[in-house]
């Protein structure tokens, strides 16, 4: 992404550097336009499908660590790496998925709420305005908790995908019969999963910020009175290098640990429910006499029961 940065920059950098030096009174040409702004959808669409492929193959890859971290295997990144690729397209559904699910529901409540204080609005301009506030309050409120409900229902997909290599669908499905019955303690595990990668991600960002500061200090007193855009970059790449660094540190921390988290979590809710421990003796190479059955629910190994 960075080098897509440099390439970008070095394509448009005179333009960039003429739309820099108008005045305020100035327009930009459309010649110094277009090019611009070509290049930030295109970086910007190159962004999404980066993060999308990045955030895929570690929601696949933290899975398949857990996966042979559980069987008490070695775990080799050739293999992590050939199961988390191998997923990955499924994940990024299943991720996707999740998100609509949780976020489409509160999207449409919202906007009969927008619509209706429209509505009151447009009859009374007066105490129109209290009431669309109000109801912006009553929408917030009534749209926060089914979000979340919805989020944790099927917050274990992304691990019954690499788990069971279950489709974008299925696990939804999947996961929304693994929570039934436990949705308030997969709540609170998952929330404080949450907080604690949050609160670690941020104290690691810290220390890089401050680091940044003394380049970026020293690059910019070595600056003209009038500088470029180019020296202003160049200035600031100390800082700027030590920031992304910080944050993606910072993201891998607040990203992996509530993956693993869940992942935890996916295989609790199947020992518990599905008398998993047979079927992990199994997949070991122990004996799996000395485990007895444990839930309602027939061995994995069972015809028609999902594997491990």
């Amino acid at each position: 992404m960075g080098a897509a940065v440099a390439v970008a920059y070095s394509a448009v950098s005179d333009h960039l550097e003429r739309v820099v030096a108008l005045d305020y009174d100035e327009t930009a040409s459309s010649t110094d336009v277009v090019p611009l702004v070509t290049a930030g959808i295109v970086l910007g669409l190159l962004g999404i499908v980066t993060i999308s492929v990045v955030s895929g193959l570690m929601y696949a890859a933290v899975p398949a660590v857990l996966q042979e971290a559980v069987l008490g295997r070695p775990v080799a990144f050739s293999t992590v790496w050939r199961r988390a690729w191998a997923r990955v397209v499924p994940v990024i559904g299943a991720v996707i998925l999740t998100s609509l699910v949780a976020i489409v529901p509160v999207l449409l409540v919202m906007v009969a709420f927008f619509g209706l204080a429209v509505s009151l609005l447009t009859m009374d301009g007066g105490s129109g305005a209290a009431v669309a506030l109000s109801l912006g309050v009553v929408g917030a409120l009534a749209t926060g908790p089914l979000a979340v409900w919805l989020w944790i229902k099927v917050c274990l997909a992304p691990a019954a995908v690499v788990f069971e290599g279950q489709g974008p669908v299925a696990a939804l499905r999947r996961s929304a019969q693994l929570v039934k019955g436990d949705w308030w303690r997969i709540f609170g595990i998952t929330l404080l999963a949450g907080l604690m990668a949050a609160v670690a991600g941020y104290l690691v960002q810290i220390p890089f910020s401050f680091l940044g500061l003394f380049p970026g200090i020293l690059g910019t007193a070595s600056l003209d009175e009038d500088p470029s855009t180019a020296a202003v970059v160049v200035a600031m790449s100390g800082y700027l290098v030590a920031t992304l660094l910080g944050m993606t540190v910072s993201q891998i921390i607040s990203t992996t640990f509530p993956q693993l988290v869940t992942g935890l979590l996916y295989v609790d809710r199947r020992i518990r429910t599905e008398n998993l421990g047979p079927v992990l003796a199994e997949a070991a190479g122990v004996p799996p006499q000395g485990f007895p059955h444990q839930g309602p629910v027939p061995p994995p190994y069972a015809a028609g029961t999902p594997q491990w």
